[in-house]
């Protein structure tokens, strides 16, 4: 007897030009899946240096990218820059990250599309509402300007930040191959009797899957990071139920909040 065909989904990607790590690291989590299986399909946006000059042009180019992976017919887009929307703040109270998702399944319902649609700041913050994290401490790579901003974003959405490490690097691709032991070592600096989680990598260039379980094991909080959240959240988006052991608690279990 023949085993039964796993249900498949074609996920979309639209990333950083510059950016290789969620093209490694959101795939080698969701095919640890058992339920299900997935392809990923990319497009990409101009962009080298985090700043918010070139953030901004990058968004710019948001329009063409959603055009071409909606010719994939994926069944899930993950807008994979979490600071090129959280850099842009709020505008009359709404998050750039809900506006941003709303103008993409605008722009494909136009034809007759409907995938799921998620950014990666709106992801972290839906993991972070599932683990019921109101207190959090971030690692980031960003410049301290730029790490700035995100701060200021994630406490507009309500999330208190409690301590953060900027480890000041600019340059994009240098962010994707920024030591797992440098990363470690900023965590481990922390002050982390007030958070509810450790965000150990709050940005999808910088790599994280390594450090998640090992950083939860001796820190003794829930640890995620940008792609374990996109990761999740892609799931509950498809309707899956969370089942990704070995990646942090917030992927070991099936936490669905009605955030989205």
């Amino acid at each position: 007897m023949s085993e039964p065909t796993l249900p498949h989904h074609r996920v979309g990607l639209v990333v950083p030009s510059s950016n290789v790590t969620v093209e490694t690291e959101m795939p080698t989590l969701l095919r640890r899946y058992r339920g299900a299986s997935f392809s990923f399909h990319s497009t990409r946006m101009r962009m080298h240096t985090v700043s918010p000059e070139e953030l901004r042009a990058m968004n710019a180019q948001r329009v063409r990218c959603v055009e071409e992976i909606g010719d994939a017919g994926v069944d899930a887009i993950l807008y994979a820059c979490l600071v090129a929307l959280m850099a842009q703040g709020h505008t009359d109270g709404i998050g750039e990250h809900a506006r941003t998702e709303a103008a993409v399944r605008t722009q494909l319902a136009e034809r007759d599309l409907t995938p799921e649609v998620t950014s990666s700041a709106g992801a972290l913050l839906y993991a972070l509402r599932a683990l019921g994290a109101g207190r959090v401490a971030l690692v980031m790579p960003y410049v301290r300007p730029v790490a700035e901003l995100v701060v200021a974003y994630l406490e507009a959405e309500g999330v208190q930040v409690t301590d953060w490490r900027a480890l000041e690097v600019s340059d994009n691709a240098e962010v994707g191959c920024i030591p797992g032991e440098r990363v470690r070592e900023a965590a481990r600096s922390l002050r982390l009797a007030a958070a509810d989680a450790l965000v150990i990598s709050a940005c999808v260039q910088m790599p994280s899957l390594p450090l998640v379980q090992a950083a939860e094991d001796e820190l003794g909080v829930p640890v995620l990071s940008a792609a374990t959240a996109g990761a999740f959240t892609l799931l509950e988006s498809l309707g899956l139920p969370v089942d990704l052991p070995g990646a942090g608690r917030l992927l070991t279990r099936d936490a669905t909040v009605g955030a989205r």
